[in-house]
């Protein structure tokens, strides 16, 4: 997931980062906006990490976020009569 599209998804992502990484304050959470470089720069701070593990996990924790919201858009139910 790009910076652009991280951004346009945050509304979305806000209370998944909050269960990810339970240190950022809810303050934190609302102050990122959606910036992925901030994200990085807060999980630095709260959690004593280098740069390159923040990047690390922040990738990792966006790829999946993004998998898990393509997977759900693409689950439909289906009937006898069809999809709903």
């Amino acid at each position: 997931m790009n910076s652009d599209q991280f951004e346009g998804k945050w509304k979305q992502l806000k209370g998944n980062v909050k269960q990810r990484w339970g240190k950022l304050t809810d303050d934190d959470v609302t102050a990122l906006s959606g910036k992925k470089d901030e994200l990085i720069g807060k999980l630095q701070e709260r959690y004593g990490i280098t740069r390159e593990q923040a990047q690390r996990e922040a990738d990792e924790w966006a790829a999946a976020a993004h998998a898990d919201a393509d997977t759900a858009g693409t689950h439909t139910r289906t009937t006898a009569g069809g999809k709903f």
